[in-house]
């Protein structure tokens, strides 16, 4: 059975929204679930009345789900790698050495991104031949599967070389999360001719040529990927950031925009009414509640990152990904292609 440790504490809802959705990923995905937290805290959420209903009167325990003191919280505001190496007994340090003694075979945490990394770097360490770790985000496209998009903001830039690395863990995640038999996989760049962009992305695009173990098509737009043209999306973390939050600022902006004609008028709301499942479809598919959250990938062991403002229906999504993460296999064969390319061409 696999095990996923869960920072309870992590996230602007926790414990309680942490606590719903880690109770609902055990009972749907028959996963072990060790929260991690003060115990008398977790053990109140536990009983509450919603939750003790969804577990049909039995014991936690009966249900593969268990708790983990740990004494601290991390808190959003602070600094990531103080407050690591500060508070040892926090709920995202313990949570992620559950992973390194083998009692865990992957961690999820709502909490401060920065310290969720920092705590997978100091308590997992990097894959041997991999330089950076990175963040690894699912983006909505026209298409029933997302697209990857590598790095979403782990680090601020990259060389070609490492961003030949990047393509190569998105390759691995798309292929094991989605059955992509050939991913494609692409450079982001202002635009699609060889001669444009920086040094950095042309240096980038003659190695990821010369690469045998990626399907890569080239340099794409950022209008590319929602249109679905391609699987995986390479980029240094400061861009990727920004092109993450302004997909999230324009699905915000058009959910609001659509309530407000629906609701502007006697036509508006007949129309809703005539077309609900249809847009309940529709926002389920531009909903990152869906899709679970960010991977930090490139360190020896499965991580996931949810939002921070994760309620349970996200945090139950982000502990199936870890859950699809294990069960491909992807850190081992993120392993084993960086060992035998290093990252290089082939």
């Amino acid at each position: 059975m696999i095990r996923i440790s869960i920072d309870a504490m992590g996230g602007d809802h926790a414990p309680r929204e942490v606590v719903h959705g880690a109770v609902l990923a055990a009972l749907e995905y028959k996963l072990a679930i060790l929260l991690v937290g003060p115990e008398d805290v977790l053990r109140a959420e536990l009983n509450r009345p919603v939750i003790k209903q969804l577990l049909g009167g039995k014991d936690p325990e009966a249900h593969n789900i268990s708790i983990v003191h740990a004494s601290e919280v991390v808190q959003m505001g602070e600094k990531p790698g103080w407050s690591v190496v500060k508070k040892k007994d926090s709920s995202i340090v313990v949570a992620t050495k559950l992973v390194r003694e083998g009692k865990a075979d992957g961690i999820v945490s709502a909490g401060s991104t920065g310290a969720a990394a920092v705590a997978a770097q100091i308590c997992l360490g990097k894959l041997e031949h991999i330089e950076r770790c990175a963040i690894a985000c699912t983006m909505p496209t026209i298409h029933p599967r997302p697209c990857f998009l590598i790095d979403a903001g782990a680090s601020v830039a990259w060389d070609a070389p490492q961003m030949v690395q990047l393509g190569l863990m998105g390759t691995i995640l798309a292929k094991g999360l989605y059955s992509i038999e050939s991913p494609r996989v692409g450079i982001l760049n202002i635009g699609t001719e060889e001669t444009k962009g920086t040094d950095v992305v042309k240096q980038a695009y003659e190695l990821f040529k010369e690469n045998g173990k990626m399907n890569f098509i080239g340099f794409v737009e950022g209008r590319d990927y929602p249109l679905g043209k391609v699987d995986v999306v390479v980029t240094d973390g400061f861009t990727g950031n920004v092109s993450l939050k302004t997909a999230e600022g324009i699905a915000r902006m058009m959910n609001f925009m659509l309530r407000e004609e629906l609701m502007g008028s006697l036509k508006g709301r007949v129309a809703g009414v005539i077309g609900k499942s249809a847009l309940k479809n529709l926002k389920a598919r531009v909903d990152q509640n869906e899709f679970g959250g960010a991977l930090l990938v490139g360190i020896k062991g499965v991580c996931v990152i949810a939002h921070g403002g994760s309620k349970h229906t996200a945090v139950k999504n982000a502990i199936r990904v870890a859950k699809d993460m294990v069960g491909a296999g992807v850190v081992d064969k993120i392993e084993s292609v960086l060992k035998t390319t290093n990252g290089h061409s082939n």
